[in-house]
């Protein structure tokens, strides 16, 4: 994991030494996860769809069927959300360290059994603004304004090393300042107060594998992929019951979290001092866009989600009707004919290790 920042390390310690109010929510942002996507389609059926997520990986097989007599070709894609660069400069980010690798989650697609090659494209987009009625999967749908090519004609590389973008900004003279800066892809904040001038680059980077794929006439093809995850998360301050203000009540509605849930959260966190009211432990929040999966034709015959919450201490708690859990660790949920109406939100509460 890397913090883009001169920040503590997400351990236990620096947690400690960072809450300083009862409703500290200090996080670390990370990438929302969806399903492939091969555009509107009648032609080809997703008849099975196995859902696996924990806090460490992802990983999905479907059974898709051409329900026509004719072969489909097409691209199947796999987006992962825009990065903001900015995000990165102004806070934790929860990423790979290595972040020049071109595969930077490490995704991977079988078809039949057989590993494909994937081809990894990067663009650049100015964001829209986001607000809370804004859909998720605007994200992977509409992401933003291209602007790849002026990245390319300005001589700054697609990285998502925001550090070194900084230092790139810094070095252009004044012309080439004004320009980007014009072009709304920068700004520059001067010296003063005892802060040195510094720049924030305002795109995002967005990184989309596919590859092409040929569903042969009245056949089913089966099509496995597998990729790391870096969720957000963070601090984690509970109260049980639960308090009636917005940040409680927002986190109980969210994640659907139930009187049993919540006294299991007490239950495992921690209180840091004497006399304190709040319990503290840390978070993960996983997020994944399924409605993509309405794209291709019909219901999801058969879909499982298992969810792996990682340590049997930890507490989960989602929005999901019908799910049992199967073991130390695993919840799942099994149902027919499905269409997605929700995203899938997850919220796993750790605690602090001893």
């Amino acid at each position: 994991m890397r913090f883009i920042r001169a920040v503590a390390a997400y351990c236990p310690i620096a947690l400690m030494l960072m809450i300083n109010s009862a409703h500290a929510n200090d996080g670390f942002g990370g990438l929302a996860a969806t399903g492939l996507e091969f555009g509107q389609t009648d032609a080809v059926a997703m008849q099975d769809e196995d859902l696996y997520i924990s806090p460490t990986a992802i990983r999905v097989a479907y059974v898709f069927k051409n329900l026509t007599d004719r072969d489909v070709t097409g691209e199947v894609i796999f987006p992962l959300p825009p990065i903001r660069l900015a995000d990165m400069i102004e806070s934790q980010y929860n990423l790979p360290d290595d972040l020049g690798a071109e595969n930077l989650v490490g995704f991977h697609a079988e078809v039949n059994g057989v590993e494909v090659p994937v081809q990894i494209d990067r663009i650049a987009v100015i964001e829209p603004e986001w607000s809370d009625t804004t859909p998720s999967t605007q994200q992977y749908d509409a992401p933003g304004r291209d602007v790849t090519d002026l990245l390319k004609q300005s001589g700054l590389p697609l990285t998502l090393d925001a550090e070194a973008i900084v230092t790139r900004l810094l070095a252009l003279n004044t012309m080439n300042r004004d320009r980007l800066v014009a072009l709304g892809l920068a700004e520059y904040a001067p010296a003063g107060d005892g802060y040195a001038e510094t720049a924030y680059p305002l795109w995002s980077v967005v990184l989309r594998y596919h590859w092409t794929q040929t569903f042969p006439a009245g056949k089913e093809l089966r099509i496995a992929h597998r990729y790391q995850n870096y969720p957000s998360g963070g601090i984690f301050q509970w109260i049980d019951p639960p308090e009636t203000g917005e940040y409680m009540s927002d986190l109980a509605k969210t994640y659907c979290i139930d009187a049993p849930t919540s006294k299991a959260i007490a239950k495992r966190l921690t209180r840091l001092g004497d006399g304190e009211t709040y319990v503290t432990g840390s978070s993960f929040e996983m997020n994944y866009v399924l409605r993509t999966a309405n794209s291709w034709a019909g219901p999801i015959r058969h879909f499982k989600l298992t969810v792996d919450k990682a340590k049997p201490e930890n507490v989960v708690s989602l929005c999901v009707n019908g799910i049992k859990k199967t073991g130390a660790t695993t919840f799942v949920m099994e149902t027919t004919n499905y269409s997605p109406k929700q995203d899938l939100r997850i919220l796993v509460v750790q605690p602090l290790a001893p």
